[in-house]
């Protein structure tokens, strides 16, 4: 073999001969997208715990699928063929991910950890770890205000089916109203796996977004009066309640609904560690070491379900409209049973705290704070709402489980 043969072989196992293939304009527009999403997370700064994760794995998966076919297909890191294949009840490689584990790519290993719901449910484990919920306890009505901030997941549910879109897809549309990216994400890969990505990106810019988009609202629908209300200080919550706490919670929770074992069960138990004292050193590395681990993982796997034949279509379109309203109407129904309790209680509660119902901790208990403070500059808030902001943790993932009974 000459050299010229040589250089027409290399050149045709690059990924480059891709460019001028048939749909190869859509690998490009996908690397441009991801290059706008690292710009979203490394200089604006949204989410970028996750965004960044996210837009790499988008850039990986979209530069590797310029790979031809023939002995360069072999070093593609993502193959949507054998997740199609492990989908396809007819296929003899149906859930069998050894298949994919001989198979496939870095991208498609990592995957799994997503398809089994490893990575969300881990997430959890974290999170429960580094949530304190005295103000729920001290404040139990906030449930209420969690509960009712899950409207936009129902709304945006019923809006995705009269669009077209499948019971299974509707339900892991809707659940971005919670506000929640691994719930999302957990939902979506046990129903919709297909439209993981579109979804887990609108979750999370959306997350990313709450500064924007619920201020407009709050002053929207509450009065000037309404956002300057003092509220008193909560009670004390004893050690002993919060040890008990994530202990019922478990068991009424699961046993109502045991889909939501995975995410709740792993919540709870972050929280039992946090909070029994004799437990420090786990309570600390699931908080930290365990928690960045996982969402290296997490970013890189959802990022690669963002292949172009399937991310640039119409769908993709309404999915992030319908996050738009989805999340728009959580925080409306938060807001809204805020203004009834404030009547309630005689003034005596700031309805500003019901948009914090969302599940994005603490960001969205912040808003509420800074908003109520633009009314009142003496007012302090955040710890009244933060009482909503991990009752809208449980809510999301009780949503989910709810769906997930529904329509797995």
């Amino acid at each position: 073999m000459n050299i010229l043969d040589t250089l027409q072989t290399l050149l045709n196992d690059s990924g480059f001969t891709g460019f001028f293939m048939d749909g190869g304009w859509k690998n490009l527009v996908m690397i441009a997208i991801s290059c706008v999403l690292l710009y979203l997370g490394i200089v604006r700064k949204f989410e970028p715990l996750l965004l960044v994760g996210i837009a790499f794995g988008c850039l990986l998966v979209n530069i590797s699928n310029f790979f031809v076919d023939g002995a360069s297909s072999a070093n593609a890191l993502y193959h949507p063929e054998l997740w199609s294949a492990f989908l396809d009840e007819s296929s003899e490689y149906y859930h069998s991910y050894g298949h994919i584990m001989s198979q496939g790519g870095l991208l498609d290993i990592l995957y799994i950890g997503v398809k089994t719901g490893l990575y969300p449910s881990l997430i959890f484990l974290g999170v429960g770890a580094m949530t304190d919920f005295g103000p729920l306890l001290a404040n139990p009505k906030s449930l209420l205000l969690g509960a009712a901030a899950q409207l936009g997941v129902f709304l945006a549910f019923f809006g995705a089916v009269c669009l077209g879109f499948e019971g299974n897809e509707a339900a892991s549309i809707g659940i971005i109203g919670g506000a929640d990216g691994p719930t999302a994400i957990f939902l979506t890969s046990k129903l919709a796996p297909h439209l993981l990505g579109p979804i887990a990106i609108a979750a999370y810019s959306y997350m990313a977004l709450i500064p924007m988009i619920q201020p407009p609202l709050m002053r929207l629908l509450t009065t000037e009066k309404e956002r300057s209300v003092k509220m008193v200080q909560s009670r004390q919550v004893s050690k002993t309640e919060k040890i008990l706490f994530p202990i019922i919670v478990s068991m009424f929770v699961i046993l109502l609904l045991p889909s939501t074992a995975p995410l709740v069960g792993c919540l709870m138990l972050g929280n039992l560690w946090r909070e029994c004292g004799v437990t420090a050193r786990l309570s600390d590395t699931v908080q930290n070491a365990l928690m960045n681990i996982v969402t290296v993982f997490l970013g890189i796997s959802v990022g690669a379900t963002t292949v172009a034949s399937s991310f640039l279509s119409l769908q993709t379109l309404f999915i992030v409209l319908l996050g738009l309203i989805a999340f728009g109407f959580s925080t409306v129904g938060g807001l809204l049973v805020g203004k009834i309790m404030y009547k309630l209680s005689g003034g005596k509660i700031n309805p500003l705290i019901g948009s914090a119902g969302v599940s994005a901790v603490p960001m969205a208990a912040r808003v509420s704070q800074d908003e109520g403070k633009k009314a009142n500059p003496s007012n302090f808030l955040l710890m009244h709402a933060m009482g909503p902001n991990v009752a809208g943790v449980i809510g999301s993932a009780i949503a989910a489980g709810f769906l997930l009974a529904v329509f797995k």
